[in-house]
């Protein structure tokens, strides 16, 4: 009977060592921080978009005002890595928050107050979205360092992105109905506020990192690239990727997007739109489970499924089989986002994450703007149906050449991912 005690309680500390608990204190805190961030971000296109409108701006103003809240992001990303690395993730993350909540707030009082000009709302715009710039590296950086199962932290956090994704544009649709829209700016910017408070909380991530003995800043951009470039299999990736953008995933949010709406209606868009968040939330779950040897193999493989979004749309399909292509999308998508980044957190060293991940962001969202702004004009030259098609296709490209390069598909999983 004490024999068989003893082996229960070594087969209990063997089964904790294998998969160490996630939903620690401090894991706790930063799902919080980052989920209140999320949900934030998803809110303030919808807050904004009617706040432009009500100021009598139009559809033009709307389209300056989100440019303003995304091209700093796009611009000063690398930047906010290397300051990362430089004075810690953490200490920047909350510096972000505060701003952001700073910046969002003035302009909520702006819109109480009255109509505001047109270029100070693109001004604390602008703000806001630098303030995301300087944020966004911390997450990758802070990701391994509380949490020893990588890759189930980043499935958890993709499910929390998912669903703040569906969420918050509804929860701010929603408050529009029974506030203004200054007041749900402002109900906005407390989420950042929120996430600050979370991260101040943090304990086992120090607030600054050890001394660099007087490293430059320049010096600091110019390592940060060569981490990235040395890593063949990263940069191949990106390369990629830009490539996907162009031609796939850029025309297909412009192309896909706007044939449902225009033939579907607005209620169809809505919830093929979910679908996706739901199938990316399923995406995450599936990433939690699955545990590949080659993660960036398995992860290119997913890609596959993404085909069916533009291809539903392309062939005029019923809109509940849509709904149904875009959860499978989402599913395939979700799976390769989780791969990609636990396979940067776990290969690239600690103190130089947060500028490998900037440059990483930033080449995979360049051609992002690029694909969507050619695809409206290509579309009335080609047609927007074999643009589709084209889109549709370049999914299996992508695959194809990910698996094609040895050092993408031979990327072995890393200590901190346990396989299953």
């Amino acid at each position: 009977m004490a024999g068989s005690d003893t082996t229960r309680d070594l087969r209990t500390k063997e089964t904790s060592t294998a998969r160490p608990p996630l939903w620690t204190v401090d894991f706790r805190l930063f799902f919080a921080a980052r989920t209140t961030s999320l949900l934030g971000d998803a809110m303030l296109p919808v807050a904004i978009t009617a706040a432009v409108l009500k100021a009598g701006y139009g559809a033009s103003g709307v389209g300056y005002a989100l440019a303003a809240l995304v091209a700093p992001f796009a611009a000063l990303i690398i930047f906010g890595g290397v300051l990362s690395d430089r004075i810690g993730a953490r200490l920047l993350m909350i510096v972000s928050d505060t701003t952001r909540l700073f910046f969002q707030a003035v302009l909520a009082l702006l819109f109480l107050l009255g109509t505001p000009a047109l270029w100070q709302i693109l001004v604390l715009l602008a703000l806001v979205g630098a303030g995301s710039a300087i944020f966004q590296p911390g997450v990758a950086s802070i990701t391994p360092r509380i949490a020893r199962d990588v890759q189930k932290a980043n499935a958890t956090l993709r499910i929390s992105e998912s669903v703040t994704g569906v969420i918050g544009p509804s929860l701010a649709g929603l408050l529009l109905v029974v506030s203004s829209p200054a007041t749900v700016v402002a109900l906005d910017a407390l989420t950042y506020g929120v996430s600050g408070a979370c991260l101040l909380l943090l304990r086992s991530v120090p607030m600054r990192p050890a001394g660099r003995g007087g490293v430059t800043f320049r010096a600091d951009l110019v390592e940060g690239w060569r981490e990235f470039r040395s890593r063949t299999w990263l940069w191949n990736v990106i390369v990629v990727f830009m490539l996907w953008q162009l031609v796939g995933g850029g025309p297909t949010m412009t192309l896909g997007n706007s044939t449902l709406v225009t033939d579907y209606g607005a209620s169809t868009f809505g919830l093929v739109m979910s679908s996706l968040g739901a199938g990316s939330v399923l995406g995450g779950i599936v990433a939690i489970r699955l545990r590949p040897r080659y993660p960036l193999r398995a992860g290119a493989l997913s890609m596959i499924l993404w085909t069916l979004m533009p291809l539903g749309v392309a062939l005029g399909l019923p809109a509940p089989l849509i709904a149904g292509c875009y959860a499978v999308s989402g599913v395939g998508l979700a799976f390769w986002v989780v791969m990609f980044h636990t396979s940067v957190q776990t290969h690239v060293p600690q103190d130089v994450l947060g500028r490998v991940h900037a440059y990483d962001a930033a080449g995979s969202l360049v051609m992002k703007p690029v694909g969507q702004a050619v695809a409206g004009p290509l579309a009335v030259v080609a047609g927007t149906v074999p643009l589709l098609f084209v889109s549709a296709s370049m999914a299996l490209v992508t695959c194809a050449l990910l698996l094609s390069i040895p050092a993408v598909r031979g990327l072995r999983r890393a200590d901190g991912v346990q396989s299953s």
